[in-house]
């Protein structure tokens, strides 16, 4: 949403001004450049497009696309619901953008230009008179946002943020009911542990595979890891006879487990004592809900995820968790120290998009895992009462009700006033951002999936 919003859709990237912001000035990243699609943006769209598929692949940062495509789908998802709510409102939309800076790609329909910018850091969306500041033509006043009712003003400001909410409420849904989370019991092959020296563990020799469920070990029953680590253990040199669930085949195999004090993985031994080893990553079997049973469990996640994420904000300003934050950035060894503690602290686009890139690797569930709580943060941090954020044209929308008597003129609040708090918070949010990033470059926080 433009005019004081623009921008702020994915943390640590604020590619826009503060005047632009407050005062709703359209984008300056392609002054002069005439609306309309060409062939010639259309051919730059694509080959925009093609050059960073094609380096992705180059550099086997396949994943990293997949988050840099996800993050543009949640930016365009959350333009989505001001550009929605405006139109419905019979507000004027007169942008629609994703990205900043030189225009790739536009097309007009009707009073609205839509397109694509170079630099894939955001997006927004247009719609004049946002404050008291802009001049506005005569003939459009009557659609401009502050001329419209309080119900519509205050849904088109918060339609940003509520869409980020639908968004994580509609993956946790599609996690639970299609993927499914894990169970409490049963057990699982997720991966092998390659022993030096060796072509093939004991496990693959024996005939498992990733995705096997192990159902029982030497005709018992198995329903727990830490069960059948303990048979493993106990069976050194000793052949163990599993029954493996195989896509609905069960199987009989078997597996001889060695001694873990004589084999090393990657350089180091398995085991400082006598216990038997296989070279299998356990995992438990994820269990999917019906399509309306997960729609309890989908709230239920996100609930749980805001909290933890209100508690995170609070923590952050407040007076400990600042003086905490700068001992982090300014002294390399408590920042070192926090780093091997896990101890949490606010990451930058960088950190997040290293968790997102290794949440792929991990798999789709912790993909999606990643997702709700960078859209669920989003959503709150875009709501917190002051501008250029969706939540100060809330908070303006909420005063000016209340300033409001009955009978008289709609009172407007003179967002000329606002103009010095939104430039000391865009200035504390660009060294938060800043901070933020040189802490992720010099001690990134631990990968939460091991």
């Amino acid at each position: 949403m433009s005019t004081g919003l623009r921008g702020h859709d994915v943390p640590g990237s604020p590619a826009w001004s503060a005047r632009s912001l407050v005062e709703g000035r359209p984008d300056p990243g392609a002054p002069g450049v005439p609306p309309g699609s060409t062939r010639g943006s259309v051919v730059g769209l694509v080959v925009a497009i093609a050059s960073i598929v094609a380096l992705s692949i180059v550099l086997h940062a396949g994943a990293l696309l997949i988050v840099i495509a996800s993050l543009v789908v949640i930016v365009m998802v959350h333009e989505l619901g001001h550009f929605a709510t405006a139109k419905w409102s019979h507000m004027k939309v007169t942008e629609y953008f994703v990205g900043f800076g030189p225009r790739l790609w536009s097309v007009r329909r009707g009073e609205t230009e839509y397109g694509v910018k170079a630099i894939p850091a955001g997006g927004y969306v247009k719609i004049p008179g946002m404050t008291n500041l802009e001049e506005i033509d005569p003939a459009d006043e009557a659609r401009t946002y502050r001329r419209q009712p309080f119900h519509n003003r205050l849904l088109v400001a918060s339609a940003g943020s509520i869409m980020h909410f639908v968004m994580a409420f509609l993956l946790a849904w599609s996690a639970l009911a299609f993927i499914g989370t894990p169970s409490a019991t049963g057990v699982v092959i997720e991966s092998f542990t390659p022993f030096s020296g060796l072509a093939q563990n004991p496990a693959q020799r024996g005939g498992l595979q990733a995705g096997d469920q192990v159902v029982s070990v030497d005709g018992h029953a198995v329903k727990t890891t830490t069960a059948f680590g303990n048979d493993i253990k106990r069976a050194i040199g000793r052949p163990v006879h599993l029954v493996v669930d195989r896509g609905g085949r069960r199987l009989s195999l078997t597996v001889t487990p060695v001694n873990g004090q004589t084999v090393t993985s990657d350089g180091q031994r398995l085991s400082k004592a006598r216990r038997g080893y296989i070279g299998v990553i356990l995992g438990s079997p994820s269990v999917t809900e019906n399509p309306f049973g997960a729609l309890g469990g989908a709230g239920k996640v996100v609930g749980e995820v805001t909290s933890s994420s209100v508690t995170g904000l609070a923590h952050l300003f407040s007076p400990h968790g600042i003086s905490s934050y700068v001992s982090q950035v300014t002294n390399p060894a408590v920042a070192a120290r926090d780093q091997r503690n896990g101890t949490n602290r606010p990451v930058s686009i960088v950190g997040a998009a290293r968790i997102a890139v290794a949440g792929v690797h991990a798999g789709a569930l912790q993909l999606i895992e990643v997702l709700i709580a960078l859209n669920v943060f989003i959503g709150l941090f875009n709501m917190l009462p002051i501008l250029p954020l969706d939540g100060g044209h809330v908070a303006i929308a909420l005063y000016e009700r209340v300033r409001t008597r009955r009978g008289r003129p709609y009172y407007q609040a003179d967002a000329a006033k606002l103009l010095v708090v939104a430039y000391v918070f865009i200035f504390l949010l660009v060294l938060l951002v800043s901070s933020s990033v040189y802490l992720d470059i010099t001690h990134p926080v631990q990968n939460p999936f091991g």
